[in-house]
């Protein structure tokens, strides 16, 4: 076990992709302590991506590609304008409000960074914000997008753990609304206290309806896509499936902002950004083989159980452990190897599995915000030509902000299982 841990550390340390790191490490055991047949290996790394709600990955990450290159972005940003444009700093509720729509979307916050820090870092530093500030609000608001439904990393999760994924999207989005208050409340303190500008005139009616009009496109897809699924209409494999049909659809036909040159590179994007999370999804079943022939789940449960029988102290400790974990290590491998460790000790305790879900997801997404492996400080840090050390400072602010949610969630179960429950996926 020590000479695993120190293969898996070193790895780590030296910058090798989590892939290899999990992957070099379940190796190194199963070549020198031969707890498993060689030739299973193989067959374990295919039997790790052999599920078909994995599909879903794929077709979540093509829609959002779609939807980014057909300028979705645009119409979203003019309508949260309407809702949020006369309070004071304005484009930076705008950035946050934006997150929330496109979340609906894509389901990535690296999606997010890129598509709307893309239009609204360049236009807040013109209207005076510090690029430093301007990049922080659009990454810490980035870690909207896989709470709110549909969430590749809850697809994953679901995979890991055989939780309902739509049970699981059900009951993102209060806590999606949540981190997006704690931000706006954040944003809006900064802009009384530094005099941020804000909207001044008044739009007409026929302004306000042709900006409704063109941002019903994009409004509509996550409707069609959650409705469909709370509905049982079709399964999420099958709704990310529509969802690209939609987006296609409305960039080449309805928007018209869309080319087949567009849907072809969209086509190979998402396959390589889908292949990478199910290389991840491969290794970390066979990490996890490797785990579970020496027990560490069960070794894990023993020494977490001997610090606490408490399951406030429990949650306190899980949320200290994966904020710690989300700064080092992608989110979907860090589901993977935690989830089957905590779930079963979460529920030992009393503590509903959906409410435990959202907890360690939402700690986890934090990190997409996080140094050193924040995924979303990498995007944001070329769109604003900063290094990610200036970043990394402006954002942290923000980040506490998002704690703070992330405790009321935490230790107030009703405000993750409300929804779930209202639509009867939690009795």
């Amino acid at each position: 076990m020590g000479f695993i841990a120190l293969v898996f550390v070193l790895t780590m340390l030296i910058g090798v992709p989590i892939a290899f790191v999990l992957g070099s490490s379940a190796l190194y055991y199963f070549f020198f302590f031969g707890k498993m047949p060689l030739d299973m290996i193989g067959q374990k790394l295919y039997a790790g991506c052999d599920n078909f709600v994995l599909l879903a990955i794929y077709f979540f990450i093509l829609a959002g590609e779609l939807m980014n290159r057909a300028k979705i972005t645009d119409a979203l940003i003019d309508f949260s304008k309407i809702l949020v444009g006369k309070i004071p700093g304005a484009l930076a509720q705008v950035n946050i409000v934006v997150s929330v729509f496109f979340a609906g979307i894509t389901g990535s916050g690296v999606a997010d960074t890129a598509a709307i820090g893309s239009v609204l870092i360049p236009a807040m530093k013109k209207e005076g914000y510090t690029a430093e500030y301007a990049t922080a609000v659009t990454v810490a608001s980035s870690v909207i997008g896989p709470i709110i439904p549909p969430s590749v990393v809850m697809v994953i999760y679901s995979m890991a753990t055989g939780t309902s994924v739509g049970a699981l999207f059900a009951a993102g989005f209060i806590p999606g609304i949540a981190i997006a208050l704690s931000l706006m409340v954040l944003s809006l303190y900064y802009a009384i206290k530094y005099k941020h500008p804000r909207r001044t005139e008044n739009m007409t009616f026929k302004q306000v309806a042709t900006t409704i009009r063109k941002s019903l496109v994009a409004l509509l897809c996550p409707v069609v896509l959650v409705g469909g699924i709370f509905s049982g209409r079709f399964t999420p494999t099958e709704a990310a499936a529509i969802a690209c049909f939609y987006a296609m659809v409305a960039g080449l036909f309805i928007l018209r902002t869309l080319t087949f040159k567009d849907v072809l590179e969209s086509f190979l994007k998402a396959a390589i950004s889908g292949s990478v999370i199910l290389l991840i999804i491969s290794t970390a079943a066979l990490f996890g083989q490797f785990m579970a022939l020496e027990r560490v789940p069960s070794h894990m449960a023993r020494i977490i159980l001997s610090i606490t029988h408490n399951k406030y102290t429990f949650l306190l400790l899980v949320n200290v452990l994966l904020i710690f974990m989300g700064m080092i290590m992608e989110t979907g491998a860090s589901v993977i190897l935690l989830a089957p460790i905590l779930v079963p000790i979460a529920l030992q305790l009393g503590i509903h599995p959906i409410h435990f879900a959202l907890v360690m997801l939402v700690n986890l997404n934090i990190g997409l915000s996080t140094p050193p492996v924040g995924v979303c400080l990498f995007a944001a840090a070329p769109i604003a030509g900063l290094s990610l050390e200036k970043i990394s400072k402006a954002v942290l602010p923000f980040i506490l902000a998002e704690i703070a949610a992330l405790l009321l969630l935490t230790y107030i179960p009703e405000l993750v299982l409300f929804i779930p429950r209202a639509l009867g996926y939690v009795q």
